[in-house]
């Protein structure tokens, strides 16, 4: 929608399968033309990693150890940030993501990742660090994404964007991110790539 005009901004986090060097949402948008008036404004660098059962009883600590022990992983719908991450870690594991043993249907949102393993019809899945806060749940960490927002240059001076751009360089974005945990905001509001 954002490359047909119908939005002024969207969030992304991309993963790119050769590393977590590359910087994968800078690469999207400099690579697409549908982009070429934009700016990524950064957001927020938030922890990602595997929520499991409290005690983490399965005893998962990396990517690799999903296929391996064949735990049920709750993923996320085709084309989700999170599930971008979870099949690009396994790809640098060396493994496919056939190579898991998914539980169905996809969890929408993190939060149902959650839902999942509480109700035990997965032993496992890929959220952020916040989430497994919020529900009580065990966490894995596994890496750090870059979490930015995509807005049309034309637009990026005007009063509304502007305000949200304020709004992410505020002391209140500070504070709630540090009750949600997992969030790193220090570069909140930079403009990270212009054409």
């Amino acid at each position: 929608r954002f490359a047909r005009g119908e939005l002024v901004a969207a969030a992304i986090h991309l993963h790119a399968v050769e590393g977590a060097s590359i910087d994968a949402n800078v690469e999207a948008v400099r690579g697409d033309s549908a982009f070429h008036d934009a700016v990524l404004v950064a957001f927020a660098r938030r922890e990602q990693g595997l929520l499991v059962a409290e005690g983490n009883p399965r005893k998962l600590a990396t990517i690799a150890d999903l296929a391996a022990t064949r735990v049920r992983v709750a993923t996320r719908p085709k084309g989700a940030g999170a599930q971008l991450l979870l099949e690009a870690l396994l790809a640098r594991a060396g493994q496919g993501i056939e190579a898991i043993e998914a539980v169905a249907p996809p969890c929408p949102t993190g939060p149902d990742v959650a839902q999942a393993i509480r109700a035990g019809r997965a032993d496992c899945g890929i959220a952020t660090r916040s989430v497994a806060n919020a529900s009580g749940l065990g966490f894995v960490p596994l890496q750090w994404e870059v979490f930015d927002l995509v807005i049309r240059q034309r637009c990026y001076f005007r009063p509304p964007v502007q305000a949200l751009v304020s709004f992410l360089r505020s002391p209140a974005l500070v504070a709630r991110a540090g009750e949600l945990g997992g969030y790193d905001v220090a570069e909140a509001g930079r403009v990270r790539y212009a054409p």
